[in-house]
């Protein structure tokens, strides 16, 4: 599935339609280059989720945890800075599997051998300087009814 952005607020509001769609357990990966709108992505899923929170990346902390709706807890790392996650690895892999949890990773090469293979992965390309193109891809049955219902 492919999908292509003008701008950031469009970014923003289709992240809200992910937050929607989402009721915990989830895991969603994004690729992307530094400054390709991952966070903004974040941003408008948190919307989605409840979230009122302020959105900040986890670039410096590696990870961000935020209560939603219904209980449903956001859990947003980035691994940018890690060329071997260590002890981050092993956290993620204890919280991976909570159902109540949808958790977000960012640069997951450090940790790519605990990721589940359903899970949705959004690739975020920039063809111009402002717009953006997502292609995503499905993993798993969870993931899929995620992009299944992203496609109504």
């Amino acid at each position: 599935m492919i999908v292509k952005m003008i701008n950031e607020i469009e970014m923003k509001r289709f992240g809200e339609v992910v937050g929607r769609l989402l009721n915990g357990g989830e895991k969603i990966e994004l690729v992307g280059d530094v400054g390709a709108g991952k966070t903004t992505l974040v941003k408008g899923i948190a919307v989605g989720l409840g979230i009122d929170e302020n959105i900040q990346s986890p670039s410096f902390t590696i990870n961000r945890v935020y209560d939603g709706r219904d209980n449903i807890i956001l859990s947003h790392y980035d691994f940018y800075r890690l060329d071997d996650a260590g002890i981050m690895a092993d956290e993620l892999g204890e919280v991976i599997d909570d159902k109540k949890m949808v958790t977000i990773i960012e640069w997951g090469g450090a940790v790519s051998e605990i990721l589940p293979k359903d899970r949705l992965i959004i690739n975020i390309s920039s063809p111009t300087e402002e717009s953006r193109r997502l292609m995503i891809e499905s993993g798993g049955v969870i993931s899929e009814k995620l992009k299944v219902g992203l496609m109504k």
